[in-house]
């Protein structure tokens, strides 16, 4: 009787003993489910991406067509351009030398420069090729950019060209890219044609930041995409824009995008809305001499207009703050700090990231050691949108070259 009582008594403590451990194996359990969802969505996000985002990972320079069939256009070439003495004579210069066979002019819109532009554009001009145009204050409602452009478009409006080539004064082009770009441009019937220039990459936080720059506009706008007349998307470089004239006029011309401080997509959306056909690559010669000498400078490029492109609202800027760190944060935490199967989602991931990000890397000349550390870049493009979003807050609005926002 005693035996079963103790056994009874055991049985009972052995029970209790398990009723106090089910609750924090109940707990273990849990979390490990929890960070292997987190792994799987990871993991399916960087499988999504690669295979289904419109290929925008294969960075390759852009093999354009070498010669244009029939008459070739005539060309206006519009170079806005406000404080830019240290680079535009050289912009000017390549575009000066281009082969282009048919009539091309260069316009110039000094848009008020403070510091010799003006002067520095004419020293390496042709007298019969070049015109300086001596840019206004820009009117209530226009973006300081975009009046430079539309005075640009008027100065030329009596040369009667067929395209319209916008230009950034720190772009210097290959001998080569207007009649490439004409005669893809022609062949293609696109009406919008535009190369993301080579940007420089040569100081560490070009390095770090630029490549990354130019990958995560892709993701957002897939070229894929922008060309595809079924979708929606609509983006553009803005540093390289041919543009149909007769397509920009029926699209209601600059005037329908004044007030956008992201002129190069604005203009590309409204071209696509109107029935037009978009085309965007990567440039083979054409490369921007603009210097962003430390990390200062180039979140200041990020911010100028990354709170604009939320559209600033601060919903959009929760979720895309969330989505990057869900995006880009996770699979390395994962990997670094969870237990299998978690650790390994994550790694697959973060190798998948790094995977899609080794050919833009290569076209900058990088070293593909830069590849696994694209969490650490897009930190600093999280604070970059966020800083974006402070400065608006504060009421500075998008400040660029001594000048903030629309008048």
């Amino acid at each position: 009787m005693e035996l079963n009582v103790e056994a009874a008594s055991g049985s009972t403590d052995g029970n209790n003993d398990r009723k106090k451990q089910a609750p924090s194996i109940s707990k273990m359990l849990d979390t490990v489910r929890a960070s292997d969802w987190a792994g799987l969505v990871a993991l399916g996000i960087w499988v999504y991406l690669p295979a289904f985002r419109g290929r925008f990972w294969m960075a390759r320079p852009a093999k354009l067509p070498g010669d244009i069939s029939g008459p070739a256009s005539r060309i206006a070439v519009i170079v806005p351009a406000r404080n830019e003495a240290a680079v535009v004579g050289r912009a000017v210069a390549s575009l000066v030398r281009q082969d282009y066979p048919g009539e091309f002019r260069i316009y110039v819109v000094d848009d008020q420069s403070e510091d010799g532009t003006a002067d520095a554009a004419r020293q390496c001009g042709s007298p019969g090729r070049l015109e300086v145009v001596n840019g206004t204050p820009p009117p209530r409602g226009w973006v300081g950019k975009v009046w430079a452009m539309e005075q640009g478009v008027r100065a030329a409006a009596g040369f009667g060209a067929a395209y319209i080539l916008f230009t950034d004064a720190d772009i210097v082009h290959g001998e080569g890219d207007l009649r490439k770009l004409v005669a893809h441009a022609a062949q293609t019937r696109c009406d919008l044609a535009s190369l993301m220039v080579r940007l420089r990459c040569e100081t560490a936080a070009e390095r770090m930041l630029i490549p990354a720059f130019v990958y995560f506009f892709f993701k957002l706008y897939p070229p894929r995409w922008v060309a595809s007349a079924h979708r929606r998307t609509a983006g553009a470089a803005g540093g390289c824009m041919l543009v149909n004239r007769a397509s920009l006029e029926r699209a209601g011309g600059l005037e329908t995008i004044r007030g956008e401080l992201i002129d190069d997509c604005a203009l590309a959306r409204r071209i696509k809305q109107t029935g037009g056909s978009l085309w965007m690559g990567l440039a083979e010669t054409a490369r921007s001499i603009r210097e962003y000498g430390g990390f200062g400078e180039a979140g200041n490029m990020i911010a100028r207009s990354a709170y604009t492109q939320l559209r600033y609202s601060a919903a959009l800027l929760a979720a895309t703050l969330a989505g990057m760190i869900v995006t880009y944060l996770l699979p390395p935490v994962l990997a670094a700090a969870s237990t299998p199967p978690a650790a390994l989602l994550g790694a697959c991931a973060w190798l998948l990231m790094a995977a899609t990000y080794a050919p833009m890397l290569r076209y900058y000349d990088r070293s593909l050691l830069w590849a696994p550390l694209l969490p650490l870049t897009a930190c600093f493009y999280m604070w970059a949108t966020v800083l974006s979003a402070a400065r608006w807050w504060r009421g500075e609005g998008a400040a660029w070259k001594g000048r903030s926002g629309v008048r």
